[in-house]
């Protein structure tokens, strides 16, 4: 395991469970069909814990392009790997999307309503104002990344020795995005991640799917964009701060 396939993999778990449960929501005929927002939600929660245990311990677990340039932009993170990072979330989040219709072929099939199974794949808005749409993108991903800068490790005794908390560490981040969801995930889905939603949208694009529609690229850049500014934000502020 080295840091690409850390990030490949982790990003993979990810989405694969991510988009997994919105399938299974979503998608007609599924066990867990209309089971609501809460499931969707912690479903994510414990997407992202899973992704993070497989990775944090080669990578640091970042998953997601904003956190990777939020940590060089604060000095975290080499700058030199960052192209890399992207490239591995990028890769894995497609591979990811790819095993979500394999395994749900025969209900994406089952799908009258193609709007259901882009929901799959990549975010809308449920109200489409783009400017409006980017914001709320950019607030879910602000609270993400500045939280994230100050996740603490444990510490024993007065000289505070770092406890190693194994796999557990992943849970302040899960909680997180939960948290994220429940509050903020209303008006856009809450992507806060663009290889989230990028790279299964580029597979929405290239993949035989009864009934399929267009894969909304008309909005893909708000996603994206979003949760840049909102990372650049929490990192600038977090300088600051410090």
């Amino acid at each position: 395991m080295s840091p690409f396939t850390a990030e490949l993999f982790g990003t993979m778990f990810v989405i694969l469970l991510g988009n997994g449960v919105v399938a299974n929501v979503l998608l007609k005929g599924t066990k867990g069909y209309n089971s609501g927002w809460l499931v969707i939600t912690t479903g994510w929660a414990l997407a992202v814990f899973t992704g993070v245990v497989v990775a944090a311990p080669y990578s640091g677990a970042h998953l997601n392009p904003v956190v990777t340039l939020a940590l060089a932009i604060a000095g975290k993170f080499n700058w030199d790997q960052v192209g890399m990072f992207i490239l591995a979330q990028m890769l894995g989040a497609m591979l990811g999307a790819l095993l979500v219709w394999l395994l749900y072929k025969s209900h994406f099939d089952n799908t009258e309503d193609p709007l259901l199974q882009l929901a799959a794949f990549s975010t809308s808005p449920a109200i489409r104002h783009p400017w409006a749409n980017l914001f709320s993108e950019a607030v879910g991903t602000f609270v993400l990344i500045f939280v994230i800068f100050y996740v603490t490790n444990p510490e024993m005794g007065t000289d505070k020795t770092p406890i190693g908390m194994g796999s557990l560490g992943a849970i302040p981040v899960a909680f997180l995005v939960w948290g994220i969801g429940l509050s903020l995930g209303g008006p856009t889905g809450y992507a806060i991640n663009p290889a989230r939603d990028l790279g299964p949208r580029i597979v929405h694009a290239l993949i035989p799917i009864k009934n399929k529609c267009h894969s909304d690229w008309r909005y893909a850049w708000v996603p994206v964009a979003g949760p840049v500014l909102g990372a650049c934000v929490a990192a600038i502020l977090y300088l600051q701060l410090k």
